[in-house]
């Protein structure tokens, strides 16, 4: 699992391939939005508005699923969070750095 802070969604996405993932419940009940480009797939609630989970334009076998929208799972599970670089997307300049820090959780 790949594990990777949004900045432009505010979420921290849980990477994992199409083929490891199963909705139990709910996923009728999601919207569908695509910006920018299109190719890319975001599904949020049209209730509350959180983002739950997309596809990648970069790579399109993948889901990131927000870790906020997984049961049992908690942001602060992950000690460490790659913050990706969400002003120049990778398939548009492959020489954009595709990271830009760490954020590091450490209990009180």
């Amino acid at each position: 699992m790949f594990v990777f802070l949004l900045p432009h969604e505010g979420a921290i996405a849980a990477s994992a391939p199409l083929d490891g993932i199963a909705f139990s419940q709910g996923e009728e009940l999601l919207t569908l939005y695509r910006f920018n480009t299109g190719t890319a797939k975001h599904w949020f609630c049209p209730v509350c508005g959180i983002y739950t989970h997309h596809q990648r334009r970069s790579n399109p076998d993948e889901l990131g699923t927000n870790v906020a929208c997984l049961e049992d799972v908690s942001r602060f599970d992950f000690p460490e969070v790659i913050v990706g670089n969400g002003v120049r997307h990778p398939s548009d300049d492959p020489d954009a750095p595709k990271v830009a820090g760490v954020l590091r959780f450490t209990a009180a």
